[in-house]
């Protein structure tokens, strides 16, 4: 089916599924129902003007961008980094509605502001809005459960509502202002908060005025940190390629009511003859194929489909979408802007590609290669006493850490044995390997299998790929040195003597790196199992009773303990509590009795 698809304009073949002729499917496309949607607007002239107004081609369009991100055929352009983007939440539905960070679905009640670019420009922009918009962004439980206010409150980023510092009007107040300063309106904010200082200032309540001070200089801090802001632009992402080298950058920039909500840069898989044009229109459909799209996109190419692009994306969005190339004035400096940074942040990507090729060419000398991997593995586990044993893969290549192939084992078996969990980990995974993909025909075999560990662990990992029938796969592994000093590990290859490399060599902190990486991710593993452990109750165990019915029992006993010393009569008369359920809770904590 990879075959079939094409970045190019969509044709009925690339859209048939199995036993459909390419007439029959293009048909059962014409013929779905779909809601009316407004019309698409293109620019005319720049090769953005107004197409036909053909619904089966939008469909397949659609369809084809759907396809392609969920089959990822070798041969087209597939954007690999497609992660959702955050927003902030300001929900709905409480007495005291609440400011947080949101990635998701939105599903609940409350005003979404974004996407930003990052997790970490949501949590700065959150920051400064609580100077001057103090609101609370505690979950409710801990809301309902404060007695005293908490340290949010003691450095004036929270009017502490849980324990009645601030009466409700106010608080109204504070979230409407908030709302408006997101949706854009920042200059009727800031004016009238410089109105209400100025009146406390000639009332002589300097501490009041101080007060609104410091949320204007909160509100212009915000305004700096977001750098270019165009009011006039309204809802609006910036989106321009840069092609250097046979790899190409898209640098995305994201304006919300007028403001810049930051960029991000990726680097989308594409063939050596594809056009910047052709890349940047198939970015286009799959990058919006799982968000929604502003009412303005523009862009830096002319694309030949932007009126077919531009419906797709209006039909997609329940609105119009205006693709847009400008040339001249303020938009078209911003594309500029956006165009730099993909050129530099593809140079930066072309130089440390060319030093990780190096290194891989050098990894392949040492180990006596037959090339430099495009495909590096490692693996290492974690445990306490063999409480909560994980394992961890971590995948390398010529382009860095490619974190989507990480994997995490739970290991079943033999906690507390290093060698027996290694063997159960590789076992579980090359298993795998050779059911989903026997002729090693795509990209998930590894050309080098590193293990965290000595001559034991690589003496496991031999067997495991003799039972399993592996024999020309590159294996080695990495131990640290005499009382785990770095700089001194030594490499254990198969049939070989250990490898000592020199302490400033370059291929010792490149090893040093993955094994690190491949610690971190099975440490941070571990640390999620353990403490998601510490907070599992009994009651978690007992079939039939969920959170509901477990709150009940916890309310009425004070503990699970209280809950397993109950009788079946105190058992019956807990809200919610069935005879049946009752007898199933007294019996559990009785069964070792």
């Amino acid at each position: 089916r990879g075959r079939l698809l094409h970045a190019r304009p969509p044709r009925k073949a690339a859209l048939c599924g199995q036993g459909q002729e390419p007439e029959e499917a293009g048909r059962d496309l014409r013929q779905r129902p779909h809601a009316a949607r407004p019309p698409a607007t293109h620019d005319r002239g720049h090769g953005i003007g107004r197409g036909d107004h053909d619904g089966g081609r939008v469909e397949a369009l659609l369809l084809e961008s759907n396809m392609i991100k969920r089959l990822k055929p070798h041969y087209n352009i597939l954007l690999r980094d497609d992660k959702s983007f955050p927003y902030i939440l300001l929900r709905r539905g409480h007495r005291w509605p609440q400011i947080s960070k949101y990635r998701g679905a939105k599903s609940g009640q409350g005003d979404y502001f974004g996407p930003f670019a990052s997790a970490g420009a949501v949590d700065l922009t959150i920051n400064a809005l609580q100077r001057a918009f103090p609101l609370r962004s505690c979950s409710d439980s801990v809301l309902e459960s404060r007695t005293r206010p908490c340290l949010q409150h003691q450095i004036k980023r929270c009017t502490a509502p849980c324990v009645g510092r601030i009466g409700k009007a106010d608080y109204d107040v504070l979230v409407e202002e908030a709302r408006a300063f997101l949706a854009g309106r920042s200059r009727q904010v800031q004016r009238r908060l410089t109105d209400r200082m100025t009146a406390a200032s000639d009332a002589l309540e300097f501490e009041t005025a101080a007060a609104y001070r410091d949320r204007i200089k909160a509100l212009a801090h915000i305004q700096m940190r977001q750098g270019i802001n165009l009011p006039s632009m309204g809802d609006a992402d910036v989106v321009a390629i840069h092609d250097e080298a046979g790899q190409a950058c898209v640098q995305v920039f994201f304006f919300r009511s007028g403001q810049n909500y930051g960029n991000r840069a990726f680097f989308p898989r594409h063939g050596a003859d594809d056009t910047p044009e052709a890349i940047l229109r198939a970015f286009i459909g799959q990058f919006y194929s799982g968000r929604e799209a502003p009412p303005l996109v523009l862009v830096n190419r002319s694309l030949e489909e932007a009126p077919l692009l531009a419906e797709a994306l209006t039909l997609k969005a329940g609105r119009r979408v205006k693709l847009h190339r400008p040339l001249r004035g303020a938009k078209r400096k911003l594309l500029e802007d956006a165009e730099r940074n993909a050129r530099e942040a593809l140079a930066r990507r072309l130089g440390e590609s060319t030093a990780q090729r190096r290194l891989l060419e050098s990894l392949a000398q040492r180990f006596e290669l037959e090339g430099a991997p495009d495909r590096v593995e490692v693996y290492d586990n974690s445990h306490i006493s063999g409480t909560d044993a994980v394992g961890s893969m971590i995948v390398a290549g010529p382009e860095g850490y490619i974190k989507s192939a990480y994997r995490k084992f739970t290991i079943r078996s033999t906690a507390g044995d290093d060698y027996a969990m290694m063997r159960e980990v590789l076992t579980r995974r090359f298993s795998r390997l050779i059911k989903e993909d026997p002729g090693r025909s795509g990209e998930s075999w590894p050309d080098l299998v590193l293990i965290d560990g000595g001559a034991g662990q690589l003496g496991e990992a031999r067997r495991v790929f003799a039972d399993l029938g592996i024999a020309d796969l590159a294996v080695a592994a990495i131990a640290k040195g005499p009382e785990r000093n770095a700089g001194r590990e030594r490499v254990f290859l198969p049939d070989r003597p250990p490898v000592a490399l020199g302490a400033r060599d370059p291929l010792l902190y490149f090893l040093q790196r993955l094994r690190d990486e491949a610690h971190r991710f099975a440490i941070g593993t571990h640390r999620a199992k353990r403490a998601k452990a510490r907070v599992r109750s009994a009651l978690d165990e007992i079939p039939g009773v969920g959170p509901r019915r477990k709150k009940a029992l916890l309310h009425r006993f004070g503990s699970a303990r209280g809950v397993s010393q109950a009788g079946l009569a105190d058992l019956e008369t807990v809200d919610g509590i069935s005879s049946a359920v009752a007898r199933a809770i007294h019996d559990h904590f009785r069964a070792d009795r």
